[in-house]
C-alpha cells in the first residue's frame, strides 16, 4: 500500500516550489554530499580505488538512513519519501513545457529543452528540439520513475535511497572526462547494474501502451545505444510512436554522429509528438500503478 500511495501522491503534487524553495530537496542534499566527496577524495594516483570506496560508503550510508527511517512506526514517512524521490509529475511537466514552448517559437522550445538535456541546443531545429524532449522522456521514465519504484518494491527505503544516491553520483561524476574517468568509474558501472532490469521493464511498459511494434526491432536496436540501458526505453518509444530518435547531436561544440534509432520512422517531429509522448508517460505510470495494486492484493 505504501508504494501505491507514494505513486499517487507524487502524481498529484510533484515537486511543489513553495516547499523546495524553503527546504533543500533530498536529491540536492545527496548532490552536495557527492560534491564534497569529489572535492575531498578525487585526487592522487589511485582515483579508481578511491571512487569505488567512496561509492561503497555512500551506499552504506544511504542504506542505513533508509533502514532507520523505515523503523519509524506507521507508513507516512515511507510514503512521503517515496513521493519526493519519484519524478513522474516533474518529468511530465518538464517534457510538456518543451512542447508548449515549441508551439510559441523555436527559440522558446530551445530554451525549454535546454532545461532537461545536456547537449547543445542553440542550433537545434524544430524536429531536433522535439526529438531531444522525447528521448529525455523515455530515458527519465526509466531512471526517475520505474527504477525507483522497482527498488522500493524490492528493498524498501534502503533500496530506494541506495538507488537514488548511486544515480545521482552517476549524473555528477560518472562521465569519461579526465577528472572523472577513474573516480566516477564505480558510480557509472553500479548505476548501469541497478538500471539493468528497470530499463527493460520500462521498455516493456512502453511497448504495452503504444502500438506494440515487433519486439524484435527493439531487441535489435537497444544494444546499439551508447548506454547499456537507455537504449531500451528509447527504442521502445521510437518504434511505439513510429518516429526516429537519437541521431547526430552536438556536445560542447563537438558533433557526435550517433545513429538513428528506428531510422525508417518519421523524422519531422513537433509539439504534437511531445504531446503523444506525455500520454505514453501517463499510460506507463497507470500500468505500473495497476501492477503495484495487483502485487499488493496477491502478495
Amino acid at each position: 500500500m505504501t508504494l501505491i500511495l507514494g505513486m499517487v501522491l507524487d502524481a498529484l503534487i510533484g515537486e511543489p516550489r513553495w516547499l523546495w524553495s524553503r527546504l533543500p530537496h533530498p536529491a540536492v542534499i545527496m548532490g552536495r554530499l557527492i560534491g564534497w566527496c569529489d572535492r575531498s577524495f578525487n585526487n592522487g594516483p589511485r582515483r579508481r580505488l578511491m571512487g569505488t570506496l567512496t561509492l561503497m560508503e555512500l551506499c552504506i550510508f544511504a542504506g542505513v538512513v533508509g533502514w532507520l527511517l523505515q523503523r519509524v512506526p506507521g507508513t507516512v514517512i515511507d510514503v512521503v519519501i517515496l513521493a519526493v524521490l519519484l519524478a513522474q509529475k516533474s518529468l511530465v511537466d518538464h517534457v510538456q513545457a518543451v512542447g508548449d514552448a515549441l508551439r510559441l517559437s523555436l527559440g522558446d522550445g530551445r530554451r525549454a529543452v535546454a532545461m532537461i538535456v545536456g547537449r547543445d541546443t542553440k542550433e537545434m531545429d524544430r524536429p531536433a528540439v522535439a526529438r531531444s524532449a522525447i528521448e529525455s522522456a523515455a530515458e527519465n521514465l526509466s531512471d526517475g520513475v520505474i527504477a525507483p519504484i522497482f527498488w522500493f518494491a524490492v528493498a524498501g527505503l534502503p533500496g530506494l535511497l541506495i538507488y537514488k544516491i548511486t544515480n545521482t553520483a552517476d549524473s555528477m561524476i560518472g562521465y569519461r572526462t579526465p577528472r572523472h574517468a577513474d573516480f566516477g568509474w564505480a558510480a557509472a558501472r553500479f548505476d548501469d547494474l541497478l538500471n539493468l532490469i528497470p530499463a527493460r521493464l520500462t521498455a516493456v511498459l512502453i511497448w504495452t501502451v503504444t502500438t506494440r511494434p515487433d519486439p524484435r526491432h527493439i531487441i535489435k536496436e537497444a544494444p546499439l545505444h551508447r548506454s547499456p540501458n537507455a537504449g531500451w526505453p528509447e527504442a521502445a518509444m521510437a518504434h511505439g510512436l513510429s518516429i526516429a530518435l537519437s541521431g547526430p547531436r552536438s556536445y560542447d561544440g563537438a558533433l557526435r554522429d550517433y545513429p538513428f534509432v528506428n531510422g525508417a520512422g518519421r523524422h519531422d517531429l513537433g509539439p504534437e509528438d511531445i504531446d503523444q509522448t506525455v500520454g505514453v508517460l501517463w499510460r506507463c505510470w497507470g500500468l505500473a500503478l495497476v501492477l503495484a495494486m495487483l502485487g499488493y492484493a496477491f502478495f
